[in-house]
């Protein structure tokens, strides 16, 4: 009779164990929240991740002030892109978000937000790397900046 149990335990080790290993990173999501607040920081300077995951992202506004007073943004840059130059180069595109109406350095992006407004974006973890994400919003890129570390 132990016989029995043991074999039965046994092969629902390996079904359990076999379906557990056949999770993969783009069988994930992987929830992000980083907030922001009206003395121009987010709670995260780091942010780490797996290739392939969906990563579901939200941005939270903790401070009071509106978005056109203290409003705030998270964009992800492709890896080779840093952090001032891009950030230099979106001053003048209010009406885009602070974010250039060519994509081609950004990952993914939010809209920007004001003291108790959140928003989500869902996208696809980048290849293996290390990259650069900021607050676009002109001025705010100094203090609200980290790097998003995909393993």
């Amino acid at each position: 009779m132990n016989l029995i149990k043991f074999k039965y335990v046994f092969v629902l080790t390996l079904l359990f164990y076999g379906l557990i290993s056949g999770i993969h990173a783009q069988d994930m999501i992987q929830k992000v929240i980083i907030q922001s607040n009206d003395g121009m920081r987010f709670d995260l300077d780091e942010i780490q991740v797996h290739a392939g995951a969906t990563i579901e992202l939200t941005l939270v506004h903790t401070g009071k002030r509106t978005k056109e007073e203290m409003g705030h943004n998270f964009v992800l840059l492709n890896k080779e892109v840093e952090i001032r130059p891009f950030a230099m180069s979106v001053l003048d595109e209010k009406e885009n978000g602070y974010v250039p109406e060519s994509k081609e350095d950004i990952i993914v992006f939010t809209d920007v937000i004001g003291g108790g407004e959140s928003t989500t974006i869902t996208f696809e973890a980048p290849p293996k790397g290390i990259y650069n994400f900021l607050c676009s919003v002109p001025g705010h890129f100094g203090l609200m900046q980290g790097k998003f570390i995909v393993e």
